[in-house]
């Protein structure tokens, strides 16, 4: 299968620190392929995706994404990336709505000097309706709640339509029943259009419903420790004991 994702012995340092938050890095995602990134706090995880994304320039190493050097071409490519990060809380103030947020994700298609038109609006409104928020469309961002702000920037990503879905910890503010639908929901379109998915969470519960042939990258201290189907994880799940929430599992 093609390489869609590839790092070669990557190393990237935040500004000011002096060790590395993740550490030779090599790392090979396909064509299609569903993965899972798990690990305790500030194991990299975060870390990773941003430098995949190229948000982060790696101090070592080089990221290649669809062919592409991120270093030089990381602007055209995230155009083809549908991207939910970690932190995303918008200003209560903010004035644009729920429906507003989503046709961005649309921006790199259209183009931001084109309007969007009706046929933009009903896409965007048909994901709303998918991810359950389509009474939310004309609400204010800034005014609504976590969990609901979160379901519209997923939203976002997938109006998008990428070529490449990063997720980070996309159900950390949703109660478990919005938590199984919008993972359901995740691996629809993954399977429909074709996408390479990247999750980075902490919900191991979430991750062994997938029963797709997801592989589980397991990091701890900014390198990768691990990397594993469902199945393998679950017959070796004694290992990772100092995983969280792998108690709740045994």
């Amino acid at each position: 299968m093609n390489r869609i994702i590839e790092l070669k012995d990557v190393s990237t340092i935040y500004e000011g620190e002096k060790k590395p938050a993740i550490k030779n890095i090599d790392l090979s995602i396909s064509e299609n392929e569903f993965v899972y990134v798990i690990g305790p706090n500030a194991c990299g995880k975060t870390t990773l995706l941003e430098t995949i994304i190229g948000l982060l320039q790696p101090s070592q190493g080089e990221v290649y994404v669809l062919g592409c050097n991120m270093r030089k071409n990381g602007a055209k490519i995230r155009q083809k990336i549908g991207y939910v990060p970690q932190d995303f809380l918008t200003d209560p103030n903010e004035p644009f709505t729920a429906l507003d947020v989503v046709m961005m994700g649309m921006f790199g298609k259209i183009g931001l000097l084109r309007k969007v038109n009706d046929e933009h609006k009903y896409k965007a409104l048909k994901i709303m309706e998918k991810l359950g928020i389509r009474e939310l469309a004309n609400s204010p961002i800034g005014k609504l709640s976590g969990g609901q702000q979160q379901k519209v920037m997923i939203a976002r990503a997938l109006a998008k339509e990428p070529k490449i879905l990063l997720l980070d910890e996309p159900f950390s503010n949703l109660d478990i029943k919005s938590k199984q639908k919008i993972l359901r929901l995740i691996h629809k379109f993954h399977q429909e259009k074709g996408l390479t998915t990247i999750i980075v969470t902490h919900e191991i519960s979430q991750v062994l419903m997938n029963k797709d042939n997801a592989r589980i990258i397991i990091m701890n201290e900014g390198r990768i420790v691990a990397e594993k189907t469902i199945e393998e994880f679950l017959l070796s799940v004694k290992e990772y004991l100092w995983l969280p929430q792998v108690k709740m599992i045994k």
